[in-house]
């Protein structure tokens, strides 16, 4: 029971968050929002997130599994509730912020929770939903949004309310479950961020980087352009696509990163960093001809290739490092990560004042680019006898 409840709240935590997407150029439309606005809602979301993760990642090893579970959930309802009446960008912003905060505990509470209740038969198991949940989540419940939103009923909010009852139903199959933890002291410890990089990965850090901001940096991109790009660039405003615009780079990531298995991690990352940077070319074709079809499969090719090359500078980061310092490397990856996210965001919303979109998306081609040239050039194998099989997460 315990395993059933904490997978189905990963995925629930990460589908909530993503229901807001597909009605960004509603919101645009109908209440004024700007490019700039949309902009920022993704870079408070990416900031909630690495907040969580860096601060409050560690305190459901002291509070337990369930209450911050349930504190997950309650962030995302009153995010939901606010999300019921957008008339401006506050309530987007603050909305998507908790948003954020609720995905970074998730990732480290809910996930652990995952751990911890599986069945000991597949060993694989918890690895694969712990690996594949995000990503998925946030697929599904963008997808879901769309369909509501374009030929449901009310359809600024149904999605909510479908979300909100989903988490009811998460939070009572979580309560009827067993904790995993027991309470433990040190809390206020807990919350001092630990960063962690052991001598022999400092070379590696630098190429490994590009990888992060470069790829997430596009993840960050759709967040906050999806929906524009399929009404903007696409010529259409059916909400559906909107959310298929949006998914489109984020699960191929899945296929990606096992592939990332078959090669050294410098290999991987030279050659997932060389097809990201192609599909990427091809998506501003796609943009350029408004062709539906072509923009979603160079962003399947992308998303793919990100898995790939993420995957790759994780397992060169990870290679022989000790379980003790391990949380810590994990730590500075995801903050890199993140943070490659939201600054590029940032900018694109001070550059969208006058530059459109086709434009702004040129400039993460050049950034592409750009990191693709440094890990031709400096891409390393670890010198260490182990390197672990991750794959995306």
């Amino acid at each position: 029971m315990g395993f059933i409840a904490a997978t189905i709240s990963l995925l629930m935590a990460f589908a909530v968050s993503a229901t807001p997407i597909p009605l960004y150029d509603i919101y645009r439309r109908a209440d004024g929002l700007t490019y700039s606005d949309l902009s920022l809602t993704a870079v408070v979301y990416f900031v909630g997130a690495i907040t969580a993760l860096l601060i409050f990642g560690r305190i459901s090893d002291h509070l337990g599994r369930k209450p911050v579970t349930f504190l997950v959930f309650g962030l995302e309802a009153v995010a939901c509730i606010l999300l019921l009446d957008v008339d401006s960008a506050l309530p987007l912003v603050i909305g998507r912020l908790l948003l954020g905060l609720a995905c970074g505990l998730a990732s480290s509470a809910i996930a652990s929770y995952v751990v911890d209740s599986a069945p000991s038969s597949p060993h694989w198991l918890p690895a694969v939903v712990v690996a594949n949940s995000p990503m998925t989540g946030l697929t599904l419940g963008a997808i879901a949004s769309g369909a509501l939103v374009e030929y449901g009923p009310y359809p600024r909010v149904l999605c909510y309310v479908v979300v909100l009852a989903g988490i009811v139903v998460s939070a009572l199959l979580v309560a009827l479950s067993k904790e995993t933890v027991t309470r433990t002291p040190g809390l206020l410890a807990s919350l001092r961020p630990k960063f962690s990089l052991p001598q022999a990965d400092r070379r590696l850090y630098p190429v490994a980087a590009c990888t992060f901001v470069a790829t997430w940096a596009l993840g960050g991109f759709f967040q906050a352009y999806g929906p524009s790009i399929a009404a903007d660039q696409l010529g259409t405003q059916d909400t559906l696509t909107a959310a298929l615009v949006f998914s489109s780079y984020l699960l191929p990531c899945v296929i990606g990163g096992p592939l990332a298995g078959r090669f050294s991690p410098a290999t991987a990352q030279r050659l997932g960093m060389v097809v990201f940077t192609l599909a990427v070319g091809g998506v501003l074709v796609a943009l350029k001809m408004s062709a539906v079809g072509v923009f979603l499969l160079t962003s399947a090719i992308a998303g793919a290739a990100q898995g790939t090359v993420v995957t790759g500078s994780i397992r060169s980061l990870l290679a022989d490092v000790s379980p003790q310092k391990r949380a810590g490397v994990l730590s500075l990856i995801y903050a890199t990560s993140y943070t490659g996210a939201a600054v590029p965001s940032f900018i694109a919303g001070q550059l969208s004042h006058f530059m459109g979109l086709f434009q702004i998306a040129v400039c993460y081609g050049f950034l592409a680019v750009l990191a693709c040239i440094i890990i031709l050039l400096f891409a390393r194998n670890p010198q260490v006898s182990n390197v672990q099989a991750i794959t995306c997460a």
